[in-house]
C-alpha cells in the first residue's frame, strides 16, 4: 500500500513530463520488480481498483516514462561467451557512419555517443574472439578504435533507484 509515502520531487522525462504522484511511483518500483505482473495483481498490490491501475500505466506509457518491456536473454545461453566495448574516435566528418555501421551490427547491443578523446562507445557479444577482427574492420574504414574485453560484471543491468529509495 502507498498511504504512508511521502511527497515526492518530480521525475522529469524528455517529453518534459514529470512524475510526482506517490500512487505512479508505487507502480513503477512493483513493475520495476516485475514487469510481467498482471493488472488484478497490480492493482492489489498498489490499492486501486484493476481499470484505475490499467488507466495510470497506459498513461505511463503514454507520456513515455515506461519506455517499453523487454526480455532479458543470458547472451552465453545463445553462445556469445564475449563481451566488448569498443570506443571509437571517428576520422573528420565520419561521425554519421559510426552510428550507421553500430545500427547494422546485429552483435551490437548498444551505442553511444559520448565525451572525451573518443566519440562513441559500443557494447557488442561475440561467440568468440575471432569475431573481433570483423566488427573491428567494420568500424577501422571510418575511425579508430580501443577494445576492451569484459572479464566479468560485478553490477549486471538494473534499474535505477525510483524517488523514496
Amino acid at each position: 500500500m502507498i498511504s504512508n509515502m511521502q511527497v515526492l520531487s518530480p521525475m522529469t522525462y524528455n517529453n518534459g513530463k514529470s512524475v510526482r504522484d506517490p500512487t505512479d511511483v508505487a507502480i513503477l518500483r512493483e513493475l520495476s520488480g516485475n514487469p510481467r505482473l498482471g493488472v488484478s495483481e497490480l492493482a492489489r498490490r498498489v490499492g486501486m481498483s484493476a481499470p484505475a491501475v490499467r488507466e495510470r500505466v497506459q498513461r505511463l506509457e503514454d507520456i513515455g516514462v515506461i519506455a517499453g518491456y523487454r526480455l532479458e536473454i543470458d547472451p552465453k545461453a545463445l553462445g556469445y561467451g564475449v563481451m566488448v566495448f569498443v570506443r571509437i574516435r571517428p576520422n573528420p566528418g565520419q561521425l554519421r557512419m559510426i552510428a550507421d555501421i553500430a545500427r547494422e551490427l546485429p552483435n551490437v547491443v548498444e551505442c553511444h555517443r559520448i565525451t572525451g578523446e573518443d566519440c562513441f562507445i559500443v557494447k557488442a557479444y561475440l561467440r568468440d574472439l575471432d569475431e573481433l577482427d570483423g566488427v573491428l574492420d567494420r568500424f577501422l574504414v571510418y575511425g579508430h578504435t580501443t577494445t576492451s574485453i569484459a572479464q566479468s560484471s560485478p553490477v549486471p543491468g538494473r534499474a535505477l533507484p525510483l524517488p523514496g529509495e
